[in-house]
């Protein structure tokens, strides 16, 4: 099974549409008001904005740059803005997070080897 994609839910979608250029992504389906979908600069996964109310409920996504520090650097320079300078956590990630146009939480991050395969990974029984 692979991943598709992620739909998250914001009020105005063209906020979304700048704001998730600006991020890198490439559009591929523009249905504003109603759905936009976006392909990830890396790899085959997708990205998609769903018009609603319900924005910023809960939902967090991360997306993964090989690159963390000079990508932050690159879009802050360019007026995204970062709650704060790119972290090291506990559990080995590296991480820079913001809010997009809708109040969903993004966190763009480096883990490496530790994304699927941390030291504390579970042992195939």
């Amino acid at each position: 099974m692979r991943l598709n994609q992620v739909t998250v839910t914001m009020p105005d979608l063209d906020d979304g549409w700048h704001f998730y250029q600006a991020l890198g992504l490439k559009p591929i389906v523009d249905a504003r008001p109603h759905y936009i979908r976006f392909a990830c600069p890396d790899g085959d996964s997708t990205f998609s904005l769903h018009q609603g109310a319900n924005a910023g409920s809960g939902t967090t996504v991360y997306f993964e740059c090989d690159d963390l520090d000079e990508t932050v650097r690159r879009l802050t320079q360019s007026g995204v803005t970062f709650s704060g300078p790119p972290e090291d956590k506990s559990w080995l990630w590296r991480e820079a997070e913001l809010l997009d146009p809708g109040c969903n939480r993004i966190l763009l991050y480096f883990a490496g080897s530790n994304r699927k395969d941390p030291p504390w990974r579970v042992v195939d029984a």
